[in-house]
């Protein structure tokens, strides 16, 4: 099981930036897929998941501006982020494959990869 997130970088506030993940290894439609992020200091926090048929589901703090999508031929999973805020700077992880908001935590450093950085600072 693999997965390789990017298109993190630095933008300005009010700024827009998709980061993706491509996964390998298992069979990606079978999977619920998902984010989350680390802010500096901060523990690891749920931002969205994705079910195997499109069912979608949002932290409360992404309020509109975020979009996941998942492309199970390409076996990627996207996360759209609009309107960003300087307080959405963090490292995001594409989260383990089943993964949902309500277990994430119960996965232990081994089954994360290493994220990928999105700066939001003027």
């Amino acid at each position: 099981v693999d997965r390789v997130e990017s298109g993190g970088g630095a933008v300005l506030p009010g700024e827009s930036l998709t980061v993706s993940c491509e996964a390998s290894g298992f069979r990606f439609y079978d999977y619920a897929m998902g984010w989350a992020r680390q802010r500096p200091g901060k523990g690891l926090e749920w931002v969205s998941g994705i079910s195997e048929d499109g069912v979608t589901d949002y932290a409360d703090f992404v309020e509109g501006r975020f979009t996941i999508s998942r492309d199970n031929s390409k076996k990627v999973v996207y996360l759209q982020m609009t309107n960003l805020k300087p307080t959405d700077t963090a490292v995001y992880y594409c989260a383990p494959p089943g993964a949902d908001r309500d277990n994430y935590l119960n996965y232990d450093n081994y089954y994360w990869g290493k994220g990928t950085l999105v700066t939001v600072s003027s």
